[in-house]
């Protein structure tokens, strides 16, 4: 098992056999079944699901399915690199570096990832020059290293991921058309894990197993933690759940109880405080800047502090956000001084 599978995953019982993702529910019995369908063939595969939903290890999971399996599984996540960094990092450079005139090669993601698969996650993050550079890549397997005069041939096969609606991506200018209909010649969605009934409570004792047997007890989770593990809503997914778990895990003596599982709600109000999330209430006669502000504050609160998710829910871009926030942040230094 590699470091990614074993990262959230350590085995027990799934569908299908050797999955690293655990789900029994209906919309995730279809996932595994694409997965099946798909894996096996060269065919690339564009992964869409909000943030945390399983994407990369959905990913790993398919590669584990293709005559790549003994290739190496290469990820590289396109909004965590640098705009000036991304060319060298996907296709490598062979500078000249030093006084002595000797090569200093630097193997991009695309050599590394020779013979296996390549796992380009959050790719709508990529800036347009790159994404053309890729659609000639995708489409001939040949690529120039930084500073080489001489074309490389690659022989990777490309999973990408985003958690964007592709298609609204593509309007918003920050995916090419012609990329998405190269990359996405099989889509999978994966479903955020409030779609996913009783595959929360299920992924609850698979993490809480994996820990039992990392650290040789055998604590439990309490009835009252279950019903609070089915009301919550999970904004941050199966990545949320099982941080959840193991804080519990960290603070519980035997038996795993609500108030650490959840510490950002109220206890026994788990449902009602996820709906007063998605409402905001403003009273007639309300500033317009006061009302802007609640709404963005409220919005952020909703996403978790993601500036990114809470802009594309506003409509707005990601500077204009920062700009009103750091208007606000003026506002109140004033008002304090």
């Amino acid at each position: 098992m590699n470091a990614v599978t074993s990262l959230l995953f350590e085995p027990a019982v799934r569908f299908p056999a050797q999955s690293p993702v655990v789900g029994e529910s209906s919309a995730m019995r279809e996932v595994f079944r694409l997965i099946d369908r798909v894996g096996p063939t060269e065919a690339g595969v564009l992964l869409s699901g909000e943030s945390g939903s399983g994407k990369e290890l959905a990913a790993q999971s398919i590669h584990d399915r293709s005559a790549r399996r003994g290739g190496p599984f290469v990820v590289v996540n396109c909004g965590a690199v640098p705009a000036g960094l991304i060319e060298a990092e996907l296709f490598g450079c062979a500078n000249r570096g030093g006084h002595t005139g000797a090569m200093r090669v630097h193997a991009g993601v695309f050599e590394r990832a020779e013979g296996g698969t390549l796992l380009l996650d959050e790719v709508t993050e990529m800036p347009l020059d790159m994404q053309a550079r890729l659609l000639r890549v995708l489409e001939t397997r040949k690529f120039y290293r930084v500073g080489a005069d001489v074309e490389s041939i690659t022989d990777v096969r490309m999973i990408a991921s985003t958690n964007r609606c592709p298609m609204q991506a593509v309007q918003d200018g920050q995916l090419r058309e012609d990329l998405l209909y190269r990359l996405a010649v099989f889509p999978i969605d994966l479903p955020p894990l409030r779609s996913r009934g009783n595959d929360v409570e299920l992924l609850a004792d698979h993490f809480l197993s994996v820990l039992n047997a990392r650290n040789g007890m055998q604590k439990r989770l309490s009835a009252l933690a279950r019903q609070t593990l089915k009301r919550h809503t999970w904004p941050g997914n199966v990545r949320e759940l099982k941080n959840c778990i193991e804080r519990a895990f960290i603070l519980a003596d035997q038996t795993l109880e609500v108030v650490p599982l959840i510490p950002h709600r109220a206890v026994g109000r788990a449902a009602d405080a996820a709906q007063d999330r998605e409402r905001l209430e403003i009273r007639v006669g309300s500033r317009i800047h006061d009302m802007e502000r609640s709404l963005i504050e409220a919005t952020l609160d909703y996403f978790n502090g993601n500036k990114r998710r809470a802009a594309d829910a506003l409509g707005c871009s990601l500077k204009t956000l920062y700009n009103k926030l750091n208007g606000y942040s003026q506002s109140q230094e004033c008002a304090s001084n």
